[in-house]
């Protein structure tokens, strides 16, 4: 069993930045975050590999966010630049032991959600 604990969420002007933050209570195969706002489905947003640290994106936002990992602090990082009103959603990180991934099914834990929101 792993605990995933999330932070760093916020209200944040378009153009601006904000850094999500996710511990973990354990080791992993891989970290994503992913993101739901409201009156739509989950989407993946970013995922690492934890062993060499390889990351993919979604599309929309692959220019402009960065997920990364501190191993010694079993945390994962996502960091939001230029954010858009398209970007309001609540963020949620989880963990895999299974692969590494854009699928929701691949991962096992999931954190609680943290908001963030984007005022035009």
């Amino acid at each position: 069993q792993v605990q995933l604990v999330e932070s760093g969420g916020g209200l944040v002007q378009a153009g601006g930045s904000l850094m999500l933050s996710c511990a973990a209570s354990g080791g992993v195969f891989s970290m994503g975050w992913f993101r739901q706002a409201p009156g739509k489905e989950r989407e993946f947003v970013a995922a690492i590999r934890w062993s060499d640290g390889s990351t993919f994106y979604v599309a929309p936002v692959k220019d402009r966010f960065t997920i990364s990992r501190d191993n010694a602090k079993n945390t994962v990082y996502l960091q939001m630049n230029d954010l858009k009103p398209d970007d309001t959603a609540v963020y949620y990180c989880a963990a895999s032991f299974l692969g590494y991934g854009s699928s929701p099914g691949i991962y096992e834990f999931w954190g609680q959600g943290t908001q963030v929101t984007v005022s035009s």
